[in-house]
């Protein structure tokens, strides 16, 4: 099986630091990224989440995107409900001037917030994503019909199209649109517990070709604690547990540290609630990640896994992916050919 290997950040706020320090560390995390021959960088948008820095994705990627050289930059993805689809248009179109051939947008159709905070944005029902997405591919194609009400609306800057879109999905129902829309499709199995192969597959099956994509591609999203050992790998992991069982709470509090998450005594109804959790997240050696890798892909079909690895320790975080590609590179040939 041949696939591409690519990173999303989330921009992680740990206990004991600040968002403007998990802004910082998405730099060094996007240069790593290039460095060690990532296909794509992607960078999630949430909003008044104290857990997570990546607020404002368009800001961060012209940044990114003048920190690197070769690596895709992309967003994964831009919530459209929250915005005008003009102002969409515009800001990627200003990114694909600023890096031709590199910018990707992927959009989804969630709020990426809580419902203050949505009310603070404007934002509308993800029920009206369909209708946003045609009004800012017309907006920036000028196909809107002659009696839309911003038909003859000027896209600036002229001189480059809207970067490949891609669809954000976690359940499935966006697969099919996506497809038979001609663009990229990626599914969020990082965070979602529904399966993956049937959205991958319905995506395959309604697929038609556009300029921008010939051939379907499809991209799967996974999350990986890797570490040198997998005691260390299983207390680096111990954050997200504490994690999970705070937002099922709906408290949103910054990532806690491994021995606070030890610390806590879990009842026997919230280690269950964690082991659910655990079930989708890869967690262990290089080796055992890389080999769980090769698996989900050959099962799915994913063209391209995205890996997100939302651990504490910065320093650990980046030597997880330096581990996960080297254990790649030592494997049998053949058997990811496109990655790192």
């Amino acid at each position: 099986m041949r696939y591409d290997l690519s990173i999303l950040d989330l921009l992680p706020v740990t206990a004991g630091t600040t968002g403007a320090q998990a802004v910082q560390r998405s730099l060094d995390l996007a240069r790593l990224a290039e460095e060690l021959g990532f296909v794509r960088y992607w960078v999630a948008e949430h909003h008044g989440m104290p857990a997570v820095a990546s607020a404002a994705p368009a800001v961060l990627l012209a940044r990114i995107g003048a920190l690197t050289q070769r690596i895709r930059i992309g967003s994964g993805g831009i919530m459209l409900p929250n915005h005008a689809p003009l102002r969409v248009a515009e800001a990627f179109r200003t990114l694909e001037a600023l890096y031709p051939g590199r910018v990707d947008l992927g959009l989804g159709r969630a709020p990426g917030s809580d419902a203050r905070a949505s009310r603070a944005l404007g934002a509308v029902s993800g029920e009206r994503f369909g209708a946003m997405l045609t009004e800012m591919v017309g907006l920036a194609d000028g196909t809107l019909q002659e009696n839309h009400p911003h038909a003859g609306v000027v896209v600036m800057p002229d001189g480059v199209e809207l970067p490949p879109i891609w669809i954000l999905g976690s359940s499935g129902a966006s697969a099919a649109a996506a497809g038979d829309a001609g663009m990229g499709y990626a599914f969020a199995s990082h965070f979602s517990p529904a399966p993956a192969e049937p959205a991958l597959r319905r995506y395959r099956e309604a697929f038609r070709p556009s300029s921008r994509f010939p051939r379907p591609h499809a991209i799967l999203g996974v999350s990986v604690v890797c570490a040198p050992t997998d005691e260390e790998a299983q207390r680096l992991a111990a954050s997200g547990d504490l994690f999970a069982l705070r937002l099922a709470r709906g408290d949103l509090q910054p990532l806690p540290t491994p021995e606070e998450a030890l610390a806590y005594e879990y009842s026997e109804g919230e280690r269950a609630l964690v082991a659910e959790n655990r079930a989708r997240h890869i967690i262990g050696t290089a080796g055992h990640v890389a080999a769980r890798l090769e698996t989900l892909a050959a099962e799915t079909g994913a063209d391209e896994l995205m890996v997100v690895s939302n651990v504490t320790d910065h320093d650990a975080r980046l030597r997880g992916y330096r581990l996960l590609v080297e254990a790649l590179r030592e494997g049998p040939a053949g058997s990811a050919g496109s990655t790192p």
